[in-house]
């Protein structure tokens, strides 16, 4: 559908829910949920309004629904996305969130083409920040990616914002999760290879970012998850572009491929993330 124009007088919503109006779909749709930029009537501000249609989720679904609204409803975080209400409507739930004009990471690599070290160690401190939050709770996101990232704004500073959490669940210490699901190309090996997973496979998802933030492009790719474990595991070491790898810090190097160790006992743990060398100057 077309976007729509909130401040021309004579344009219209596209559809009406409650109190907000419908102007345009946002980048995050996926089976069974739609993202859009909404007006709240009464307050007249901008807001993201999530809808996911009940009908057809699966119980891990649902358990992961309930799970992201509890933890977005209880936690208020610069890095990670808010929670302004939420609502039940003609079969769906409503998530009222904090409307990001910055669009996606996804979006900003694009434009970009790759970050500089600096922007790097910007935005991965600012991840570092939301995922302590999230570990904090238990949570393990399980799909982390740059098309699931938020920038507040579109200026030359802008704040990461971790948003959709609607694969996440809880996982206790000393537990592990089983249910295969996330984004192949940000996946970690365990979760592909159908093995036990713990918060260790956000880690990985870390990594990616981090490798696409500096190439340009994720580490390993393939036409299917086959493949895709078959490059990972061919690969004697992460494979940084030959272009920028002489001009890299090594710390930051160092930091790149401890996260993206197939073995999840060797990848770095989020402590160990947030407090490494790279980091300290």
């Amino acid at each position: 559908m077309a976007a729509r124009d909130v401040g021309d007088p004579e344009a219209e919503p596209l559809a009406v829910i409650g109190e907000y109006e419908l102007w345009e779909k946002l980048g995050g749709e996926g089976p069974g949920s739609t993202v859009w930029r909404a007006v709240h009537r009464p307050s007249s501000s901008v807001v993201a309004l999530k809808q996911v249609r009940l009908a057809g989720l699966s119980r891990a679904l649902l358990d992961s629904l309930r799970c992201e609204i509890d933890f977005l409803a209880g936690v208020c975080h610069p890095n990670i996305v808010r929670l302004l209400d939420f609502f039940q409507m003609d079969g769906s739930i409503y998530m009222v969130l904090e409307f990001c004009q910055g669009g996606t990471l996804a979006t900003y690599i694009q434009s970009k083409g790759r970050l500089n070290e600096y922007f790097a160690k910007k935005f991965m401190k600012q991840l570092g920040a939301g995922l302590k939050v999230l570990h904090a709770h238990h949570i393990v996101h399980r799909d982390l990616k740059p098309e699931n990232i938020l920038l507040s704004d579109s200026t030359s500073d802008p704040v990461l914002k971790i948003a959709d959490f609607g694969l996440s669940r809880v996982v206790s210490p000393g537990e592990y999760a089983d249910f295969v699901c996330g984004t192949p190309l940000y996946m970690a090996p365990e979760v592909l290879q159908f093995q036990k997973y713990d918060n260790k496979a956000d880690m990985w998802s870390v990594g990616t970012i981090l490798f696409e933030l500096l190439n340009g492009y994720p580490p390993f790719r393939g036409r299917n998850n086959v493949q895709l474990l078959q490059c990972i595991r061919s690969s004697s070491s992460v494979p940084f572009s030959q272009l920028i790898l002489p001009g890299l810090d090594p710390d930051l190097v160092d930091m790149c491929t401890r996260l993206l160790s197939a073995n999840p006992v060797h990848r770095l743990s989020l402590d160990e993330f947030y407090h490494h060398q790279f980091f300290q100057r």
